[in-house]
């Protein structure tokens, strides 16, 4: 069981909150530690001395006392007037990773929030409600305002929700169920909605999608240098020890044991090739800065993870400090950094497929032997090219940007929403890029048989052939693409490497956990 507000919560554990809802509790300690932080906000609410967000209005609105008579309506008011979110809606479970994310930050008792309020979201998550999030109108200073407003509309009975397969309004769902709305205490609303959930959550799928891309990146590389006759000699630890980030060094190991044992590696042992182009040559220092840039955004995730990010923050009986935990800064600049990661893993693979379609190596030019009538796997190429432009226009970094809000109060904003939705794009386009690579790998491999790669790279091979055929003339290959994008998109790699943990071994640190 995880107790949330006490245990540390990775972005592994994350995902298995989504699969799994009711491992997720509150304890009886971290119920009283909040029960007591709600009570202190109590007595704040009904004093004579001003304190942000409690007894005053928000932003500019800060000198503005607000009655103790008024406190219901205030934090009512406040997740209404910020509800402003305009777009698609996020998916599901973007949604419930959000609720997770902000049950955890609430639970740690310092935000000033009643227990049954707390309990109120965990129950959503545990029966599938799930709040209609719009996807943009957050800039990401004051936290995720208008997504985290949504987010929370329901437990007033407003707004909308996914529940059962269906969008319906959020009252009706809760009186099928038999719950009512909750009436919001003192600074509840301001907690609810200050926070950087809609970032964070994006982030923790971020992590986990670019994870699983780097994964297939290795393995598709590996074929691409079985395909082309590279060479593994690069890859050799005691080069890599010498310039010894951590990245470039799993990577190396990776690719050494990914093509270990292979006949069409010794078959060209002693060719004479001095060096093999960039692309197949320096997969460790492209894959393995990806890498980085990936352990950098999963650290600085599950910091954020564990971290109390409203405005003000509750440290004691009379002592609601104000300041700016809810910027979106920390989390926007390793959003911004993984979005060129993952677009770098796009940029190199579009280079391999290249390579293969030249006729080079002894590789028939297009990859197929009958061309002329037959166009081959030239047009393919055109799409990664396509895909790894747009991926490159998307990398300007949005958290380069601040556009001042709230009458200036919020004179510098970090977009960090923008920063982790601009992250999932790549990874759409990625996914596809890949697909392609894989279709080139396995049709150029085919022309080295009888010989065989690896035991690893076979099994691979074997998956995709459940799949796509070899071709031998033109046919319709976006259906092969398409084949091949759900098999990078599926847990099949994740299944076919368990049984070879030792790819990873002594670089525990790039796991999920």
């Amino acid at each position: 069981m995880f107790s949330f507000g006490k245990d540390r919560l990775s972005v592994g554990f994350v995902l298995d909150l989504l699969k799994k809802p009711d491992l997720g509790i509150l304890s009886e300690a971290v119920v009283h530690k909040i029960t007591q932080n709600a009570g202190h906000v109590s007595k704040m609410a009904s004093g004579d001395a001003p304190v942000y967000g409690i007894n005053t209005g928000f932003g500019p609105l800060c000198d503005t006392l607000i009655s103790p008579e008024q406190t219901a309506e205030l934090q009512h008011n406040l997740l209404i007037s910020h509800s402003v979110g305009v777009g698609d809606p996020i998916s599901e479970t973007m949604a419930r990773t959000m609720l997770i994310c902000k049950v955890h930050a609430l639970a740690q008792g310092f935000s000033g929030v009643q227990p049954q309020t707390i309990a109120f979201l965990l129950t959503m998550v545990r029966e599938g409600i799930t709040p209609i999030v719009p996807e943009k109108g957050s800039v990401g200073a004051s936290g995720d305002l208008a997504p985290l407003a949504h987010l929370f509309l329901p437990l007033l009975g407003l707004g909308e929700v996914f529940f059962q397969g269906k969008r319906q309004s959020a009252r009706g769902v809760l009186e099928k169920l038999g719950l009512s709305p909750i009436q919001l205490g003192p600074k509840e609303g301001l907690a609810l909605i200050n926070g950087t959930q809609f970032m964070l959550a994006h982030a923790v799928h971020g992590v986990a999608r670019l994870h699983h891309h780097l994964e297939w990146a290795d393995v598709i590389g590996a074929l691409s240098i079985e395909a082309l006759m590279g060479s593994v000699k690069p890859f050799e630890s005691r080069l890599h020890d010498l310039r010894p980030f951590r990245g470039n060094q799993l990577v190396a190991q990776r690719l050494r044991k990914l093509i270990n044992g292979s006949e069409v590696l010794a078959s060209h042992a002693e060719c004479g090739r001095v060096q093999d182009p960039y692309s197949l040559r320096c997969m460790p220092q492209v894959h393995g800065a990806s890498r980085n840039a990936w352990l950098h955004l999963k650290e600085v995730t599950e910091i954020e993870l564990n971290a109390v990010t409203d405005n003000p923050v509750v440290l004691g009986p009379e002592e609601a400090l104000s300041g700016g935990n809810f910027h979106g800064q920390p989390i926007a600049l390793p959003l911004d950094y993984a979005t060129v990661a993952a677009a770098e893993l796009g940029n190199i693979a579009d280079r391999r497929c290249y390579l293969m379609l030249e006729g080079r190596y002894g590789l028939p030019r297009l990859l197929l032997q009958d061309t002329g009538l037959n166009s081959g796997f030239m047009i393919p190429q055109y799409t990664t090219a396509a895909l790894v432009s747009e991926n490159k226009s998307l990398c300007f970094p949005a958290s380069a940007d601040s556009i001042p809000t709230s009458l200036g109060q919020e004179d510098h904003v970090s977009m960090g929403s923008i920063s982790g939705r601009k992250l999932h794009i790549v990874l759409d386009n990625l996914a596809y890029i890949q697909a392609i690579e894989l279709l080139y790998a396995t049709q150029a491999i085919a022309f080295r048989r009888p010989l065989k790669s690896s035991p690893i790279i076979e099994e691979i091979i074997g998956l995709v052939r459940k799949k796509v055929n070899f071709a031998t003339q033109d046919k319709v290959l976006s259906s092969d693409i398409y084949a091949l994008h759900q098999l990078i998109l599926s847990d099949t790699l994740t299944q076919t490497l368990a049984a070879h943990e030792d790819l990873n071994d002594g670089f525990e640190s790039f796991g999920l956990y």
